[in-house]
């Protein structure tokens, strides 16, 4: 399994439309068994979202995300963990152990001030 987390100078980017890189962590039996910074190749969440499934991530740790991309991300098998912040790093372990649940509810709105970013 795959996880992938924006990433941004050691911290969760809080737009996941603008992220220009994915922290990935590879998960086997349960354990991280080795993580990478990829740059993405892309911009606005249709390329994101591809260019997620086309490497195997199967779950999303991000800042801010509109509705449109948690869907589009949902669409592909993609679980999106919205609205965290800090080193993504912290997160993972609590996804594969069960403690963390993911969300389908927007906090970022593209309409008037962008407060995801």
């Amino acid at each position: 399994m795959f996880i992938a987390s924006t990433y941004q100078d050691g911290q969760i980017f809080q737009h996941f439309g603008h992220t220009q890189q994915f922290k990935v962590y590879e998960i086997e039996d349960g354990k991280i068994v080795s993580s990478k910074v990829v740059d993405n190749g892309g911009n606005g969440h249709e390329a994101l979202t591809v260019y997620l499934k086309n490497m195997g991530v199967t779950k999303l740790i991000c800042g801010g995300v509109g509705g449109g991309a948690i869907n589009a991300l949902g669409m592909m098998g993609i679980e999106v963990y919205p609205g965290l912040a800090g080193n993504p790093d912290d997160y993972v372990q609590d996804i594969v152990d069960g403690k963390l649940s993911p969300s389908t509810v927007s906090n970022c709105s593209h309409h008037g001030e962008h407060t995801c970013h």
